[in-house]
């Protein structure tokens, strides 16, 4: 299954979850992240419940430290 995150295609072995694309892109810690699907934010307590489809389109923003 192919979505998008942050415009990047992304292919999923299979049907699945936020938490299992961010498994497919490394990210083992979601501390300081947040997330859209279909421009729409995802609150982190849903993540695991919520199916992706194909074509869906993910942005991820991470907080960084900086001033």
């Amino acid at each position: 299954m192919e979505i998008f995150v942050n415009n990047k295609p992304l292919n999923l072995p299979e049907l699945g979850n936020i938490p299992a694309a961010l498994q497919a892109l490394g990210i083992d810690s979601v501390n300081g992240i947040a997330l859209a699907v279909n421009d729409t934010v995802v609150p982190k307590a849903m993540w695991g419940n919520h199916q992706l489809q194909p074509g869906d389109k993910l942005t991820l923003i991470k907080a960084t430290q900086g001033g």
